[in-house]
């Protein structure tokens, strides 16, 4: 996939970002590079995909934030809130539904019962 995700691809980004966000806190571009090292790099999402889905967690209250400073330089850092755990819970059950039946597809016969 790399740098251009098919539209299939939309709500990827959110479930990657929860998911990653579920056992500790990340800034924004830490979240870029664990998302390629967690892939091996078949999903690629730039600063520019991520940034505005972590606002929009954030002001949908399923991402809490606080500022720090690193080495002289201002990050912020995201965290889950419980609203974005049931969001992430949820998000991961639509998408296992989705890979089950996308793979049922794959691995069958090419035609659906009863068409």
């Amino acid at each position: 996939m790399g740098s251009s995700n098919p539209a299939f691809m939309n709500g990827v980004p959110e479930l990657l970002i929860l998911r990653l966000l579920r056992n500790r806190e990340m800034y924004g571009y830490e979240i870029v590079q664990a998302i390629r090292d967690e892939t091996d790099d078949v999903v690629n999402l730039g600063e520019g995909v991520v940034y505005p889905v972590l606002h929009a967690l954030e002001r949908g209250g399923a991402l809490t934030s606080r500022r720090a400073a690193v080495n002289g330089r201002s990050r912020i850092y995201y965290a889950l809130s419980p609203h974005g755990a049931s969001r992430l819970s949820e998000l991961a059950g639509v998408w296992s539904r989705l890979t089950h039946a996308l793979q049922q597809v794959m691995k069958g016969d090419g035609y659906a019962k009863g068409v």
